[in-house]
């Protein structure tokens, strides 16, 4: 599969089709469209705003042990970049993670006692990239979801990274982009394909996955991806998206007692 493949667009009904299924054991993701509305979509906005302006006021540093990044606006002003369990500070993004169509992924994980991992990891996370100067989140580089097991020594568990895309992003514009079937890699490569977040470069087996707003993406979290550097300056470079993992196996819910995760610690590198 190359940069140019037009892979498919799925539409996520209360259960996976034999043909997403399939797709996703071949490539390691799929792409639905679209999963919220317009109106869902600014309503989503309008509540991470909310949130924004609470934790600038109280001056919020970390939620549950995971550092939140702040960044700068194109006008200057302060913003969170990455939030991180925000759902448990808006009922409108709770009331999102409850979403029937989110079990019908379940399946995927592969593994018995599949849920929303809304107070685990580092619950619903919500980033905003903007390319300006003095912007402290513009993209992110390679990296794979699985590499925190390995961190703490613990067996690579069953996880799914669920986006929801709030901008429409073009190829041109940056973005997520994947190199399909990386979920079924060796541990080796796992760890050692790339070099973490460092490697922020082009790679000729990537795709870029072309988004408008409401889409929703699903990952293996085994799976090598990047977020790209939007070529544009200013407000067009804008592109806000939410992450929650799908897992299983023990429960494992943070609470603000829990301490920061060795990996969390390097945040403030990428940029």
């Amino acid at each position: 599969m190359s940069s140019s493949f037009e892979y498919p667009r799925f539409t996520l009904g209360d259960t996976l089709t034999d043909e997403q299924r399939a797709f996703f054991a071949k490539y390691g993701f799929l792409h639905f469209r679209p999963f919220a509305s317009p109106a869902q979509v600014q309503e989503i906005l309008q509540a991470t705003q909310d949130v924004q302006r609470r934790w600038l006021a109280e001056g919020v540093e970390k939620v549950n042990g995971v550092p939140i990044k702040y960044g700068q606006d194109v006008d200057g002003s302060r913003i969170v970049q990455r939030f991180a369990f925000t759902s448990q500070h808006h009922p409108v993004l709770h009331e999102l993670l409850q979403d029937p169509r989110f079990k019908a992924l379940f399946p995927l994980l592969e593994a018995e006692g599949g849920r929303v991992g809304e107070n685990e990891k580092d619950g619903l996370v919500v980033n905003h990239y903007v390319n300006i100067p003095g912007s402290e989140f513009s993209q992110m580089g390679w990296h794979t979801d699985s590499l925190r097991d390995v961190f703490y020594g613990k067996r690579i568990g069953p996880m799914l990274n669920v986006g929801l895309h709030l901008d429409g992003t073009k190829a041109t514009n940056g973005g997520l982009r994947v190199i399909p079937g990386t979920h079924r890699q060796g541990l080796g490569k796992m760890l050692f394909r790339k070099k973490y977040y460092k490697d922020v470069h082009y790679d000729p087996n990537e795709i870029a996955i072309e988004t408008e707003p409401g889409d929703l993406t699903v990952h293996d979290g085994r799976m090598w991806h990047r977020v790209a550097q939007s070529p544009l300056v200013g407000e067009a470079s804008r592109r806000r998206v939410m992450y929650v993992p799908l897992i299983a196996g023990k429960y494992q819910p943070k609470s603000e007692d829990s301490p920061t995760p060795f990996y969390l610690r390097f945040l403030h590198l990428v940029k």
